[in-house]
């Protein structure tokens, strides 16, 4: 067994770890959504493409990957990957060609993926125990919200600073140069935390014993084992429809600026203000989540999700109804930052043996990130096709549809995991 210090700071670079890998290909092209744009001279769909090929690469990733996590211990894992991705971000800040920036988004695919998402949810997994898997997740995700929050807070400060006129006299070359420093200094942070995880984490003896004893044949019993479960498939259709909520928060930005009027730096900080709301959401809903159930979590979430979606969509929302605006973006992200914690931690309620949690979380994230491939794509021809206000509702009316298909997949989950009852 490990001190309690150890697993403190084993959870507090999970957590580093956990946001920093996303920062380069996702954070930073959410927040800065319409300055992304401009700099890279990218339409909505072009940027979403690129996207899609991330989400291509990260499909074939998940299937392949997810057993590593079972095979080998997983801070080697995510240290590898941390400092490949850090890698990538020196040449974006080089403002490489659309083919460049697409091949970036698919190596990205890559180095986020294949060996770091299975160990990190399979790591968090072994820290919550058989008890606390909710609140375990939960200060997962609410950390990686504090995280993402702070380095959107530094990327706006980088960027303000580094522009001498302000935002909206700045010329292109200027706010080119003022980006290549936010995504450089971010990538030498992320870099550094690998190094740390390789340095300060350490494995609990008794975990590691048995990933060593872990052969290639049995990890191919593992993979026939696990699409037996029931709730591994449910949990596939949840995660797929909660993660599209999860995209759609990539247009928050750009609905305040384009909707609201908003100019570029005040939408950037939108976005990144929301991100510590998931601090709270995570903690909150991870506590909640380990005194009842997460599946009735996730259909109250759902439900959540759904009203503050079909407000967006019913075009109510416009410059004159700020307090309404504010009301439903914090209503949306309740509800899509709630699944952030809820999705894996259900995993123990699914009755997922431990040491196929690698190898489940591989096969449940092959369906359930799928949004990664096709949401980009289908949001950036709603917006390219109906400019403004109308594309954006078209794609929050997308997203109370998926959350409606998610509620009823989790109101099944619910009931076939009744603690009395046995799969």
């Amino acid at each position: 067994m490990l001190s309690k210090g150890q697993r403190a700071i084993n959870l507090l670079l999970l957590i580093l770890a956990g946001e920093a890998i996303f920062i380069l290909p996702f954070v930073l092209a959410r927040i800065f959504r319409p300055t992304v744009l401009d700099v890279f001279e990218l339409t909505n769909l072009e940027l979403g493409t690129c996207f899609s090929v991330y989400g291509t690469v990260a499909f074939v990733s998940y299937f392949f990957g997810g057993s590593f996590a079972d095979k080998y211990p997983p801070r080697y894992l995510m240290s590898i990957s941390l400092i490949l991705t850090a890698l990538g971000g020196i040449y974006m800040s080089t403002y490489p060609s659309l083919l460049g920036l697409t091949m970036l988004y698919g190596y990205w695919g890559f180095t986020t993926i294949f060996l770091f998402w299975a160990a990190m949810i399979k790591a968090t997994r072994v820290l919550g125990g058989k008890l606390q898997q909710g609140i375990a997740f939960g200060l997962l995700d609410g950390g990686r919200g504090l995280v993402s929050f702070a380095f959107g807070w530094l990327g706006i400060l980088i960027f303000s600073w580094i522009l001498v006129e302000k935002i909206e006299t700045a010329t292109l070359l200027e706010r080119k140069e003022a980006y290549s420093y936010v995504v450089l200094i971010c990538s030498v942070i992320i870099a550094v935390v690998g190094v740390l995880l390789i340095a300060l984490v350490k494995e609990d003896p008794s975990v590691t014993k048995n990933i060593e004893k872990t052969t290639t044949h049995q990890l191919l019993k593992n993979y026939l084992e696990v699409i037996k479960i029931p709730s591994v498939w449910l949990l596939m259709i949840i995660i797929l429809c909660a993660y599209t909520g999860y995209k759609i928060t990539d247009v928050y930005s750009q609905y305040a600026n384009e909707v609201m009027g908003y100019n570029e730096s005040d939408a950037a900080a939108i976005g990144s203000n929301l991100l510590g709301i998931r601090v709270l959401i995570g903690i909150a809903i991870g506590l909640l989540a380990d005194k009842t159930r997460s599946s009735f979590m996730m259909i109250i979430s759902f439900g959540i999700t759904i009203i503050g979606a079909l407000i967006f969509a019913s075009g109510y929302i416009n410059p004159d109804t700020s307090m309404l605006f504010w009301f439903t973006i914090i209503t949306v992200a309740t509800g899509v930052y709630a699944f952030r914690t809820l999705y894996f931690s259900a995993i123990q309620e699914g009755k997922i043996p431990l040491e196929l949690t690698g190898t489940a979380v591989g096969l449940i994230s092959l369906i359930g990130f799928t949004p990664d491939i096709f949401m980009g794509p289908a949001m950036g021809v709603l917006m390219d096709n109906s400019p403004g206000e109308l594309g954006l509702q078209q794609v929050f009316l997308m997203l109370a549809i998926f959350a409606f298909i998610g509620l009823l997949a989790s109101v099944v989950f619910y009931r076939i995991n009744r603690p009395n009852k046995s799969l």
